[in-house]
């Protein structure tokens, strides 16, 4: 499976339109169907879960994908209600009793679902690397050889 390019060595257009324009259109989509089907609501929300835990695989660990997810979640929480505003239809879905903190929770669920992203990738590349150094292969594809434990007796016999 390839890496996936980390956020930051993306171009700040690239940063910009993944971080916060798709997850405006999302949200603003979401906004609109929560006016006209619970199930249209329930099914992008949902894709649009899977793809904030899949945005964190594009960062370091789980802190930086945390930090993304949180970003990330509001920005669709807020363009949510936003949409929803202007359609000016009936919630098919409760917003809550005050639709405000529907943008805070979505910010913390995106912040755990792509904080959990990134700590996957994490372990999955340390897993790799690991995997790679038993082998004798480095990270970066180089060969060393295998490094011996100490006290450990040579397979091959006297010479």
């Amino acid at each position: 499976m390839p890496e996936p390019v980390l956020f930051r060595d993306r171009s700040r257009t690239a940063q910009i339109v993944l971080g916060g324009v798709v997850p405006a259109a999302i949200g603003a989509l979401v906004g609109v169907l929560v006016g006209v089907t619970a199930a249209g609501y329930w099914a992008v929300a949902i894709i649009a879960g899977i793809g904030g835990f899949l945005s964190g695989f594009e960062h370091q660990d789980g802190w930086g994908g945390a930090d993304r997810g949180l970003v990330g979640g509001f920005i669709y929480g807020v363009a949510l209600l936003i949409a929803h505003a202007i359609a000016g239809t009936h919630a098919k879905v409760s917003l809550g009793s005050f639709p405000p903190l529907l943008a805070v929770l979505t910010a913390i669920i995106g912040m755990l679902l792509a904080a959990a992203g990134g700590r996957l990738a994490r372990l999955q590349r340390e897993r790799k690397a690991a995997r790679a150094q038993e082998q004798g292969v480095a990270v970066d594809g180089a060969v060393e050889p295998p490094a011996r434990a100490v006290g450990q007796i040579p397979l091959e016999g006297p010479k």
